[in-house]
Order: structure tokens, then sequence, then C-alpha cells
């Protein structure tokens, strides 16, 4: 399936480019929102990260023509000061992070990422780190495992997924996709094997999340970013799932307050100086021409802030 970019005009439109700008794309994938920034760049310069070498390789060859305005790092996003420290930059005129996993991620069976096929598990966004979904569903406790299922996955059933997971794997390793997915589908109530969303959807969202720490480094990035932009930098988060949109909404939301006090005091008394004022007040979502043309857009939310400029608030 061909990725295609989400929320991709609202995006550069929010991002409010600068011909001679420096900007972040912290979710490279396949070059999408990257080929439409640099495209916007005369001399500026894109600074471009993600975990997964492969797709690396593949926007490399996407993005050829802009190769003299491109940097490309292979690290995770969560590392952003130290990334840009290492490049000697001081601070960007906007960065744009795009939270979803690529349809070719998903569609390559190798990687172990979907309960459409029968692979070995896998889920790692970074193949050159050790924890993959195996160990995580062959050595994680049981309750362990329930945590997981039920706040990533926001599963209802994740104790008796987690109860019969833990029984199938103590008479044999649970090797595969397939088999996770079999035992996921038999532990469940028969009725809701015929709901519409199919009963393992969820589950392997949460592994997969759990695997790669995603909401740790989400909440990592957005401590950082804010105080790498420059004045007036706008910062564009692009959300998938109620997790993750609540930790973005959560972070602008302290990001911009002017008071970290304790309601209970009468007056101020931090002097809190805000770092970003909040662009949406509400994220913005894709419209109908977009969700038909590409149906993963339907819970892309964006959300924007900027960077105060100095003495502003």
């Amino acid at each position: 399936m061909k990725h295609l970019p989400v929320l991709l005009s609202e995006s550069l439109d929010y991002l409010n480019i600068k011909p001679d700008g420096v900007y972040v794309d912290g979710t490279l994938g396949r070059g999408g929102h990257s080929f439409e920034i640099a495209s916007s760049l005369k001399d500026g310069k894109l600074i471009t990260i993600d975990t997964d070498e492969a797709a690396i390789g593949e926007a490399q060859e996407k993005l050829a023509r802009f190769k003299d305005k491109i940097t490309y790092v292979h690290d995770n996003f969560r590392n952003i000061s130290a990334i840009l420290n290492d490049l000697g930059i001081d601070s960007v005129d906007g960065m744009l992070f795009d939270l979803g996993v690529s349809s070719p991620q998903l569609d390559d069976e190798s990687r172990g990422f979907s309960y459409k096929h029968d692979h070995r598990l896998d889920m790692r966004m970074d193949k050159s780190k050790d924890f993959t979904a195996y160990e995580l569903v062959n050595v994680e406790s049981e309750e362990e495992l329930r945590r997981i299922f039920f706040e990533y996955g926001e599963e209802k059933f994740s104790r008796l997924i987690a109860k019969k997971l833990v029984a199938e794997r103590s008479k044999s390793k649970i090797e595969t996709t397939g088999e996770l997915n079999e035992i996921i589908f038999s532990a469940i109530p028969a009725s809701a094997r015929r709901e519409e969303q199919h009963p393992a959807k969820r589950i392997f969202q949460a592994i997969r999340i759990a695997v790669n720490d995603e909401l740790g480094a989400v909440e990592e990035m957005l401590k950082s970013a804010p105080n790498l932009l420059a004045p007036n930098g706008r910062l564009c988060v692009i959300s998938f799932h109620s997790l993750e949109d609540r930790i973005v909404k959560n972070s602008f939301k302290e990001h911009s307050e002017t008071c970290s006090c304790s309601k209970k005091l009468p007056v101020c008394i931090c002097n809190k100086e805000p770092s970003l004022k909040i662009i949406t007040k509400k994220p913005i979502t894709a419209g109908a021409i977009e969700i038909e043309n590409n149906p993963r857009a339907r819970s892309a939310k964006l959300r924007v802030a900027e960077r105060f400029a100095s003495g502003t608030k």
C-alpha cells in the first residue's frame, strides 16, 4: 500500500515555512512531508530524523534532488536536543512530528507489526535495538501484559487475554504473529469476535507502543522541542490515537501556562515565563476528501504551538 502523508497542506500552512529557514521533520518515514518542506526551501535546511534505517534509505531516493538541503539522522526524535547539538544547531524555525506508523512498515511481513501476516514477532521501529515483541509476550508478567493491553490498547478484555497468553506460553514459546493472533481470538468472548474491528488490532497496537516506548519518546521530545525553537517558530504534531493526543495537548498547555503555583495560593509567586503560544485551540482533522483518498487520515489530529518572541506573552 502506498504511504500518503496525512494533513499535508495543513501541516505546511501551519509551519509557515521561510525559504531560508531551518526545519526538522522528526518522523521522516517515506519522505512525504519532507518532500514538500524541502520544495519550499531556497537557502534553508531540513533536518530529517527516523529510527528506521530502511525508511531513511527509501526516503533518500525520493528526496535525491534536495540532497544539498537535507541532513539525514538515524535516531529517535526523543533525542532531538542532542541531535541538534551534535549538528551545531542552536534553534530551528519549525518542527513537524507525524506520530503514525507508515503503511510500508505495517505491510512488510518481516517486521512482524501486523496481525494480517504470519511472521516472527518483532515490531521494532529501530532494528538495531534488542528488545522485540517476542521478548515482551514471552517474558513480561501477566499483570504487566494486562497493563500494557489496557493502557496502550484500551482493550476491555485485557485481563482475559493476558491470562490466556501466559497459559499458552507456559506450554511453548509464542513465536509468530499468527500464534499471537489465535491466542487473542480464543481468549475473548464469542460476541467480541464478531465486532467490525479485528480483535487483535488493539493488542498489536499496544505491544508495538510498548516495544518502542512510543509514548515515552513523545513525552521526552515535547519537553525539549519548545526550547529549541527560534522566536515565532512553530511546533506541529500529528497524533493518531487518544493517548498520544492527550500527551500533546497537556504538554502544549503546560508550556503555555503563565503560572505553575498551587491554586491554594492567593497570588502568583512563580513568575513563570510561558515558552509556547497555542495556535490550534482545537485539533485540526482531515476533511472528507482526504479521508476518502486515505482512510488512515480519519484518526489524525494536528496540534500546533508557536514559540513566544522574546519579551512577549
